[in-house]
């Protein structure tokens, strides 16, 4: 990330990973229940037209989504598919985040003058790596929030017993459904979270705005936040229904996506919308000014102790 002066000591790009990623578990931790009344949002109506899925709603808004799910199923389910979560976390915005650096400065050999196209083909290639690693950990997660009770009973008991019921009864292809749906939204969001981030911070200090500190991560997390939430709703909402799909629903991501189309029309592309942009803007904000707070703190520890990753 751009904004370090002359005198700081540089991260290292292990200090960025492990930085990136501790950041990231925080950041979810903090805005789970978010992402999950999101999920529920998402998923609601899709096997519905757009006029019986607004009758029988069963969550409306995000405060309200919260509410009956902590009335009906209890506060846990708020956090239901944590462990996956922070499994998914460590290891996708490490890489993710932690990487994009180092892969612009591939990109841009070296330079220190990185282009919008350099940094938009760095966010693909990190967001598209980090799926392909992390793939798995997000189905399961997806799959946790998803379910409600039915029935006197949930769909998995554990994280453990969910990689093992989704492998046994889908096969190996089942923990990799939707890879390329989220491959799509990952390189849409790591451009328009990273890039975004990116630009917005740069601005700001070569404008001389705001000085490299709290506020300006604080700024510049935030309008990444909105940005991507816009850019990536339609896609998100296509991933999640298609990795909570129960097998042969849809024949493809694009067969899910057609689907929704036909059967909800063009606003069930942004369902979700609000819990998207609280969720997505408050993890910016949080990731974003607790990574760079820990770069600087690990950068420095290393450094004083004479002890480089």
């Amino acid at each position: 990330m751009v904004g370090f002066k002359a005198t700081d000591v540089p991260p290292t790009a292990t200090v960025k990973f492990l930085g990136a990623g501790t950041a990231a578990c925080i950041a979810d931790l903090i805005t789970f229940p978010l992402d999950t009344a999101k999920v529920r949002l998402q998923i609601q109506g899709e096997r519905q037209g757009p006029v019986q899925a607004a009758a029988s709603a069963q969550y409306r808004g995000v405060l309200g989504t919260i509410m009956t799910m902590v009335r009906t199923e209890g506060p846990r389910s708020l956090y239901k598919g944590l462990v996956a979560g922070l499994q998914r976390q460590m290891s996708f915005a490490s890489i993710r985040i932690g990487l994009y650096d180092s892969v612009k400065q591939f990109y841009t050999k070296g330079s220190e003058h990185a282009g919008i196209g350099s940094r938009l083909l760095a966010g693909s290639t990190t967001g598209a790596l980090a799926v392909a690693v992390a793939q798995p950990t997000d189905v399961v997660k997806v799959r946790f929030q998803a379910q409600a009770r039915a029935g006197g009973g949930w769909r998995y008991q554990s994280t453990i017993e969910a990689y093992k019921t989704i492998a046994r009864e889908e096969g190996f292809r089942g923990l990799w459904k939707g890879t390329s749906p989220n491959v799509a939204r990952n390189a849409i969001v790591n451009c328009a979270e990273l890039v975004t981030y990116d630009l917005i911070k740069d601005t700001l200090l070569k404008a001389n705005l705001m000085t490299d500190d709290l506020p300006c991560h604080f700024t510049s997390a935030f309008g990444a936040g909105f940005c991507t939430t816009i850019i990536a709703s339609p896609v998100d909402v296509v991933k999640t229904r298609y990795m909570n799909s129960a097998l042969c629903q849809y024949r493809s991501a694009g067969h899910c996506a057609l689907t929704m189309l036909q059967k909800e029309g063009p606003q069930a592309f942004y369902k979700g919308f609000m819990p998207s942009f609280l969720r997505l803007g408050s993890w910016n904000v949080v990731m974003f000014v607790t990574y760079e707070q820990l770069k600087r703190a690990l950068a420095a520890a290393c450094a004083s102790q004479d002890a480089p990753f």
